[in-house]
């Protein structure tokens, strides 16, 4: 969202948010790509700049007129954000209670990752009063693939008879989990990846050690890159990890979430597959990978790692996974250990990633 500055959050998506205001057409877009590139950030900012209230169409949203600060505080009348109850504390959109307080799960109810029908439902509802400040209504929902059948259904039937002012903006990193019928109903706004330069230079500025390293880390998507910075993954620990399993160092991701471990374990054995067929890695430098491992005990480790990854959110003994993956990988890295880093026996633990 732009701020009193006139800047976005993320500079790359200034190109595109000034193309997609000019070229467009729906009453609803669906902003697609991969995660961790702004798309929620896009999403936003374009309700914004529909709503603001600038004299000069050329420079929304302008960041200072009442709309916008309306819009920075959350508190627009005509904008409405769906998003599922676990990502609404995280992206600073959570409910508030009635003391002001930000709403939290209790025991009894646990935040759930969809966005539920009734939501939806509200959302129609919402679209369909008149626009308090005479300018539109706006919905934002993100991301669009969490959006569970009943839901989609009925979000389906205000997209095919869209109230006259109202305005949806979907985003989503999986396009295809959609109804092609929802798609059919939305122009599309494809995102990239920014470029390198562009990415390490704003890791840069957020204050990440080795920007190169972390952005490699996580496939090229920035956000992600500081995500894991903040949670205590940073440069230096990722370098770690091929000699930690290559030690066979199961106990250092002892409290890492399960999903977390079995991305650091997919990343690792396709990069030791490529050295061993003599391609390049993609997510850690060649140096931290020695030679020697098995291309086909990678091979079974990849097809366990990807059965695991399919369930890594279960209720199951995350700390036992954790360890048969370790160990099956030390096994199919074979002389992995022999990187030249620190051993890992001094190892007792990594942070947790949370």
């Amino acid at each position: 969202m732009v701020g009193a500055d006139g800047r976005l959050p993320l500079p790359w998506l200034a190109p595109l948010l000034r193309q997609t205001l000019a070229t467009q057409r729906a009453h609803a877009l669906l902003l697609h790509g991969p995660q961790g590139v702004g798309q929620f950030e896009l999403a936003v900012t374009l309700a914004q700049a529909w709503l603001c209230e600038s004299i000069d169409a050329s420079a929304r949203p302008c960041g200072i007129c009442a709309s916008c600060r309306l819009a920075q505080a959350h508190s627009h009348p005509d904008m409405l954000v769906l998003l599922p109850e676990t990502l609404q504390e995280p992206l600073g959109w959570a409910r508030n209670d009635e003391d002001g307080a930000p709403e939290r799960a209790t025991k009894s109810k646990t935040p759930s990752k969809e966005i539920k029908v009734d939501a939806v439902r509200a959302a129609i509802d919402f679209a369909q009063i008149t626009s308090a400040r005479g300018r539109a209504k706006v919905v934002v929902l993100h991301p669009a693939e969490r959006i569970n059948g009943v839901s989609a259904n009925a979000l389906l039937k205000v997209l095919e008879e869209p109230p006259g002012n109202a305005r949806f903006v979907l985003s989503c990193a999986a396009p295809d989990a959609l109804l092609p019928t929802i798609r059919s109903r939305c122009q599309g706004v494809p995102m990239a990846l920014p470029t390198p330069e562009q990415a390490t230079a704003w890791l840069a500025g957020q204050g990440v050690a080795e920007p190169g390293v972390m952005l490699a880390a996580t496939g090229g998507q920035p956000q992600d890159a500081l995500e894991w910075t903040k949670q205590g993954i940073d440069a230096a620990l990722w370098l770690r990890l091929p000699a930690l399993v290559g030690q066979g160092a199961a106990a250092a991701f002892a409290s890492w979430p399960l999903a977390r471990t079995v991305d650091a374990l997919q990343k690792l054995c396709h990069d030791a597959a490529c050295l061993a067929v003599g391609a390049a890695p993609r997510y850690f430098p060649a140096a931290a990978i020695a030679v020697g491992a098995d291309p086909a005990a990678l091979s079974g480790w990849m097809r366990e790692l990807n059965r695991v990854a399919r369930h890594a959110e279960h209720p199951w003994n995350a700390g036992l996974m954790a360890e048969s993956l370790v160990l099956q990988g030390q096994r199919a890295l074979g002389r992995a250990g022999n990187t030249g880093r620190p051993s890992p026996k001094r190892e007792s633990s990594v942070h947790s990633g949370r």
